[in-house]
């Protein structure tokens, strides 16, 4: 079903960079292409890749370096020429892991034990959150617009010092998170007062228009609702919105995504899962009374899903998704036009990129095309059954199970066959993994295809190489 268009608003995309941050020439060359596609704007979540000054230093990144302040400066520099307005994204209540990890912000911790929540009731997390912003703000010269997070702040009101707050006659979780919310707000618009605020907007759901009218945060934040599903409610976002407006925030935002939100270690998108979700999104905003001021939308590609879980589907590998996303946006829907459309801008046969193909020798078309390749062929061996579950096969369960190895009456006719399609198997996954790694290196840290591998293709190859010492020494205990 055809929807309008995504009426006037601005379309960002979201650069996750608490993992896999792309190499400085490989962001320039993807703002780029984010330019060409139809985008207004980079919602940058830097986390511990910003770098940080002073007491705050230790919040950078140790495995790799941060951006240097010059690359900040270059980034933001380069896309305003490409027609892109670059927002910073700072978490300042819950997702914090990256800051309260360390142990001298331990103290700051909501519970010892949730690495990302900030315990409201410190004056000194607010004033560490504020510094975060003024050195971040400092760095972006002429910012209007700042997203301060706020999103999923697990266990708020299981600390100590919560605890003893609530019990006080009338108090309640809710408000204790809009409190900190608008004190965090407050400042900034003390600090910068022609700043539009930001904020994600899941802790709010189920929070009545009086509640949030009482609160103070009315005027000083723009909420923005996130759902990344195939089946978002159409109805039940809509009807979130109109509550938000009906408590006098009419600036609104909607979140979407294009990659990052189908499992936590996925490594190739399903572009048509995230089509779904924009197809819906449209719905949406078609159904919005005229007095909610949608602000714009936000195209979400997380890395992780927090700072300590693992990677997601890299930038490189996702592109067509987004460019399918953009599509569905600027169009109403996915039509045949579209995908021509994306398929003739990035030179590949398929918006989806486990069947993406090339038709163009041009890989400026779309960077990282190699690597999107390889990624998806050695995702397609990972996840072959006959490697996958080889130590699970009929001849290795039927001849060189662990009852026959630890009797050592294993068949060494069968045995040798099992170890020669292991080798094969093994040699084919080596051969693409030294390619991938090769190649990713030119887009990511050193640092970003270690962990990829290890994540990815030890858990698969483990066995495989197991499987092969261990015939290895039972054929030489049993040579003459």
């Amino acid at each position: 079903m055809k929807s309008p268009p995504w009426p006037k608003g601005r379309k960002l995309v979201h650069l996750d960079l608490k993992g896999a941050p792309p190499r400085v020439g490989y962001l320039h060359r993807l703002i780029e292409l984010f330019s060409q596609l139809g985008l207004d704007g980079l919602l940058v979540e830097y986390e511990d890749m910003f770098p940080y000054e002073g007491e705050l230093k230790l919040l950078q990144a140790t495995v790799q370096p941060a951006y240097s302040r010059e690359e900040v400066l270059s980034m933001q520099e380069f896309a305003k020429c490409k027609g892109l307005e670059v927002i910073p994204l700072v978490q300042t209540f819950g997702h914090m892991e990256f800051v309260l990890k360390h142990r001298p912000l331990w103290s700051l911790r909501e519970v010892a034990h949730c690495v990302g929540t900030l315990n409201p009731h410190r004056e000194g997390g607010v004033q560490l959150v504020m510094e975060m912003l003024r050195q971040v703000v400092e760095l972006h010269p002429g910012l209007n617009t700042l997203h301060i997070g706020a999103d999923e702040v697990y266990m708020l009101g299981d600390g100590d010092e919560s605890k003893l707050w609530l019990a006080s006659p009338g108090r309640t979780v809710e408000q204790l998170f809009l409190s900190h919310v608008t004190k965090v707000a407050q400042a900034v618009k003390e600090a910068w007062p022609h700043m539009s605020v930001i904020m994600w907007d899941d802790m709010m759901r189920g929070m009545s228009p009086d509640t949030l009218k009482a609160s103070g945060l009315v005027g000083l934040v723009q909420p923005m609702l996130w759902d990344y599903t195939p089946n978002l409610d159409v109805d039940t976002t809509v009807s979130l919105l109109e509550k938000y407006c009906s408590a006098g925030m009419s600036d609104l935002w909607a979140a979407s995504s294009f990659k990052g939100s189908t499992c936590v270690y996925t490594c190739v998108p399903s572009t048509q899962r995230h089509v779904d979700n924009h197809v819906q999104w449209l719905q949406v905003a078609a159904s919005l009374s005229a007095a909610v001021n949608l602000q714009g939308i936000a195209i979400t590609g997380w890395q992780r899903y927090d700072h300590l879980s693992v990677l997601c589907e890299l930038m490189h590998v996702a592109l067509p998704s987004l460019a399918a996303c953009l599509q569905t946006l600027i169009r109403g829907q996915f039509s045949a036009e579209a995908q021509s459309s994306v398929t003739e801008s990035l030179g590949i046969s398929s918006v989806e990129a486990q069947a993406m193909g090339r038709t163009s020798a041009d890989d400026s078309l779309f960077p990282g095309r190699r690597l999107a390749e390889l990624t998806v062929e050695l995702d397609s061996l990972l996840n072959s059954e006959d490697i996958r579950f080889f130590d699970n096969n009929m001849y290795v369960r039927g001849w060189f199970s662990s009852y026959h190895r630890q009797r050592k009456t294993v068949t060494s006719l069968i045995t040798m066959q099992i170890h020669s399609q292991a080798l094969t198997y093994l040699t084919t996954l080596q051969e693409k993994v030294a390619a991938v790694r090769e190649e990713m290196v030119r887009l990511y840290p050193e640092s970003t295809a270690e962990e990829w591998i290890e994540e990815h293709v030890s858990p698969v190859v483990a066995p495989l190489q197991r499987i092969t010492d261990d015939i290895t020494a039972r054929l030489n205990e049993t040579q003459p």
